[in-house]
């Protein structure tokens, strides 16, 4: 009888505990996966990557510290054999082609089947893209060419435009962003112009509205 091939290595990254001991348990239900660690933090996620040499991570978007697309581009950059794919609970349509640019593989939602995460663990690892049948029709649209009119505003804003709208929707003030993300406050500021441009916001109390508003409705 033939030796069975070592299982594939899967590093877990999700700032809730709980989160990341049920997928934990679902993955090592499975013997042909292993999970050799868990973080919470970007920090945390880079170090584990160089310590334990997965051959895939699984991440949030929304960390501890740092930011999941944030993960995916270092660990591309720094360890590209190393395959990525997203486990949340954002909105599909904001976040999956924005991972998939940084250099993930997959995207799947939080609130799918356990016989689903399994298929997007194992598509990964064999180098497939698994995304949902409307974002894999998106995908399609744009490499042909044709331009997307159904994209809402907030689609429409950049990766740091969308992680500082987060943030404003949190309470946070310029500086305390300015600190968290290593940039000047003069950046910051800069980028919520931008963003309160591309919103349609008139000034920077509806900003503040409307990105509450959008924390309320997306987590």
């Amino acid at each position: 009888m033939a030796n069975r091939p070592p299982p594939a290595r899967i590093l877990i990254v999700d700032d809730h505990p709980l989160v990341r001991e049920g997928l934990a348990l679902r993955v090592s239900t499975q013997q042909d996966l292993q999970v050799v660690g868990e973080a919470a933090t970007e920090e945390e996620a880079l170090a584990l990557v160089k310590e334990t040499g997965p051959d895939l991570v699984i991440v949030d978007i929304s960390l501890k510290s740092g930011h999941g697309i944030d993960v995916i581009k270092q660990v591309t950059s720094r360890h590209p054999a190393v395959k990525m794919l997203v486990v949340s609970g954002y909105q599909e349509s904001l976040y999956a082609e924005r991972a998939l640019r940084a250099g993930a593989l997959g995207y799947l939602n939080k609130q799918e089947s356990n016989a689903k995460l399994l298929d997007a663990i194992r598509a990964v690892l064999a180098g497939e893209r698994y995304v949902s049948p409307e974002i894999a029709k998106r995908l399609v649209s744009q490499a042909l060419g044709r331009a997307d009119k159904t994209k809402s505003p907030v689609e429409q804003l950049t990766d740091r435009e969308l992680e500082i709208l987060r943030m404003i929707g949190e309470g946070l003030t310029s500086g305390v962003i300015a600190e968290k993300l290593h940039l000047s406050t003069h950046t910051i500021d800069t980028h919520r112009e931008n963003i309160k441009r591309k919103l349609g916001a008139k000034n920077a109390a509806e900003l503040s509205r409307q990105a509450v508003q959008w924390v309320l409705e997306n987590g």
